[in-house]
């Protein structure tokens, strides 16, 4: 049986939103937000942060955590209505 993609709930797409928000509000490029992940323990390509902040790739808990830790904010942050960060 072929492996099936599972399907990105409301809150992976809340998180995408908010991750692409607080990205371009510090003026970061997807490139050096990727770079900032990357030097901080988690490899990630510019390609991959597209597809998550695009809902085209799940962001996993140690995605999630690292993307937090690079955006300087808690997690939660990530996880709210991005109209409340």
């Amino acid at each position: 049986m072929a492996a099936r993609s599972l399907e990105i709930g409301a809150a992976g797409i809340r998180a995408a939103r908010t991750i692409e928000i607080l990205r371009t509000e510090r003026g970061l490029s997807q490139r050096e937000l990727a770079a900032r992940v990357t030097a901080l323990g988690r490899p990630m390509s510019n390609t991959m942060l597209s597809r998550i902040e695009r809902a085209q790739r799940r962001c996993d808990i140690d995605d999630l955590l690292t993307l937090a830790q690079a955006l300087r904010v808690p997690a939660r942050a990530l996880l709210q209505d991005s109209a409340t960060c």
